[in-house]
């Protein structure tokens, strides 16, 4: 069982969490994608009303509506085109029939994109501590997506967790990233702004015999100051944590803003390029009706989709559910 099935299956077991809770969390996805829900189905209906057969005009419609949610250009069209052979062979579908047309879709895209698998991060007392290195750009919420991950895991699980501030180019994120060990009672092993990223992971990690860990976390620059590139520096903090522990990192997450639509897709194009990252936290997808951004990067990256943020409650990072993700969009 990979841990995030493992974290998905604890929320749903534990005593604390009742079927009442269950359906909240449900509750709060369904309110999280409420913009991107009503930006899209309204267009959909008015694409749809008065409508007797599926023409031209009517698939313009569709693909505005889903280009505008940023499902993306290159997974509208497989769905546009997928809809050409369904009325092909059916002649016609009703508004009920393309919403469940287009349900089967997003499902059907998930299931592509390898977001069901999570085969990855195996509780493996042979790979303790597990390493997990978080990259993505200033601004998506990176810092505080660590912090939340470490309550999740330490203060809700019972994990041993320890976090490296490897963000040395930002004061702001080494006493974030501090803040959040204080409140959830988890170590954070830092040094002075400026200091070498690779120096801290690899500090990090030395650490975590004597702090008996479970997990480690590893904050890492979203840009740097200097003229070395980012991606080279990532890499040199892969290489230097393998000195320590050799088949570290054991995940890379990627941490984008669902808020920023298409630059979040450009995103991934770049750190995929750079790094092998291995699962994608979106963030802020409660703040935008740019939602389809997570169907367009499965389709597009077939990297799954680990967590979601849908408000700014220390809860509300979710355990990515395609198939609750696909119930709350088309309630």
């Amino acid at each position: 069982m990979g841990i995030f099935d493992f974290l998905k299956k604890k929320q749903q077991d534990s005593p604390s969490t009742s079927a009442q809770k269950v359906e909240s969390q449900q509750d709060k996805l369904e309110k999280g994608l409420e913009k991107t829900k009503t930006g899209f189905f309204s267009k959909i209906t008015k694409a749809v009303a008065g409508k007797s057969t599926i023409d031209i005009d009517f698939l313009d419609e569709l693909e505005e509506a889903l280009m505008t949610s940023d499902v993306g250009l290159e997974t509208t069209v497989k769905i546009i085109d997928r809809l050409e052979a369904r009325v092909a062979k059916d002649k016609y579908l009703s508004a009920a029939e393309l919403n469940h047309f287009l349900e089967e879709e997003v499902v059907r895209i998930f299931s592509e994109g390898n977001t069901y698998v999570s085969d990855n991060f195996e509780l493996d007392s042979s790979k303790k501590p597990h390493v997990i290195m978080v990259v993505g750009v200033n601004g998506v919420g990176k810092t505080t997506s660590i912090g939340k991950l470490a309550n999740q895991f330490k203060n809700k699980q019972g994990l041993n967790v320890v976090l490296g501030a490897a963000d040395t180019f930002r004061a702001a994120a080494i006493d974030q990233l501090k803040i959040w060990g204080e409140r959830t009672n988890v170590p954070v092993i830092a040094k002075e702004m400026g200091s070498d990223p690779a120096s801290v992971a690899f500090d990090t990690l030395n650490s975590t015999a004597a702090q008996q860990a479970d997990l480690v976390m590893i904050d890492t620059a979203g840009r740097l100051h200097n003229k070395i590139g980012l991606m080279e520096e990532l890499s040199k903090v892969r290489r230097v944590m393998q000195k320590v522990i050799p088949d570290a990192p054991h995940e890379v997450l990627l941490v984008l803003d669902a808020s920023t639509g298409q630059n979040a897709i450009e995103q991934a194009k770049q750190f995929t390029a750079a790094t092998e990252v291995t699962g994608i936290i979106l963030t802020k997808l409660d703040g935008t009706a740019k939602g389809g951004v997570v169907l367009g990067i499965a389709d597009q990256f077939k990297i799954p989709v680990r967590f979601i943020g849908i408000g700014e409650g220390i809860d509300d990072l979710q355990v990515f559910d395609p198939q609750a993700f696909v119930k709350a969009l088309f309630k």
